[in-house]
């Protein structure tokens, strides 16, 4: 847990011409991390640049901080998404779809620039249930790839890597009504990777989930954006872009309780609406990070003339949803 209270209430990252907005957010208590979906940004807490990760010719989506180390989602893929990364690079790099979970070591990050292929910053492995849901036959479960990620103690003193789909906003179709998160145990995929190799994939391990679970809130536009472990509430906070189906009450943010109750079959486990709660507070789907005892760092993305940028500002929880934190001797009271 970090102590609070000696963390600034706002860090702001600085303008990139990342091409793309923040995508997700992580702290040591030190240092900040930027995902700008094709490179990683360090930062100290003033927001003064330390070092940097670029090299990608795909997307690196959300990321989490855990003992030294940075976990990322990362995809190349052939769609719409991937091809407008290329065209935005000017790159001509061609990929078969694939899908990582990539572990960056923190203290390796020392300067700006470094390449995530070449300076042994970075290792990744391959996730096999992603790449055989989204390669099948009109997209399994509406899954478009993947993107939250969190690291957590669940149910023993194992650590868990927990990775979430990205699901079609498809409004024709009922099979992408659940967000699905896969469960890995932390030591057996950190024992897996290995030096990422993007144009030929298959010279990189690959990994399959310990359990697949199912989380019924009906469908949004591709799936859950941001995936935060809590301590605080023991749940986990998934921040989505809203769904469009009428049926649904299409909510921006979900805290989901995977002690609630729920079904199991084999290594598949499936929650109920009723063991989701809801709520529309605006802010999550570009970076989320629970801080201990009831407070959050929440990324506000922006973009000028310049290129994009992110505040990222503290709040706390009340009742139904997360209020800001506007002064340091508030945030002492912690």
């Amino acid at each position: 847990m970090i102590d609070t209270s000696s963390l600034p209430i706002s860090v702001f990252s600085g303008t990139y011409d990342s091409k793309s907005h923040v995508q997700g957010i992580a702290t040591d208590g030190k240092y900040m991390y930027f995902s700008f979906t094709t490179f990683l940004l360090k930062t100290d807490l003033n927001g003064n640049a330390v070092g940097s990760v670029d090299g990608f010719t795909g997307h690196l989506g959300c990321i989490a901080y855990d003992d030294g180390f940075i976990y990322g989602s990362l995809e190349y893929k052939n769609d719409a998404i991937g091809t407008q990364i290329l065209k935005k690079l000017d790159a001509k790099a061609s990929f078969r779809d694939t899908f990582f979970a990539v572990r960056f070591d923190a203290d390796k990050i020392t300067r700006m620039h470094m390449n995530a292929l070449e300076d042994n910053v970075l290792k990744g492995v391959g996730l096999s249930d992603v790449y055989n849901d989204y390669t099948y036959e009109n997209h399994r479960y509406g899954c478009s790839g993947i993107d939250g990620i969190t690291v957590c103690k669940y149910t023993t003193s194992a650590n868990s890597v927990f990775v979430a789909y990205g699901i079609y906003g498809d409004i024709n179709r009922t099979d992408n009504d659940n967000q699905i998160i896969l469960r890995f145990d932390a030591d057996k995929l950190n024992s897996s990777l290995m030096p990422l190799c993007p144009d030929n994939p298959d010279r990189i391990n690959t990994i399959t989930a310990d359990e697949k679970i199912f989380i019924y809130t009906g469908n949004t536009e591709y799936g859950i954006q941001n995936l935060e472990y809590d301590p605080y509430m023991n749940k986990l906070i998934a921040a989505v872009y809203p769904g469009k189906k009428p049926q649904f009450e299409n909510h921006r943010l979900f805290l989901i309780d995977l002690e609630a109750e729920h079904t199991q079959t084999s290594n598949e486990r499936r929650y109920g609406i009723n063991s989701v709660h809801g709520c529309d507070f605006p802010l999550g789907s570009t970076g989320i990070i629970a801080l201990g005892g009831g407070y959050y760092y929440f990324s506000e993305d922006g973009k000028n003339s310049d290129g994009y940028f992110t505040y990222v500002k503290m709040y706390k929880k009340d009742t139904e949803s997360f209020s800001p934190v506007y002064t340091k001797t508030a945030n002492k009271n912690v």
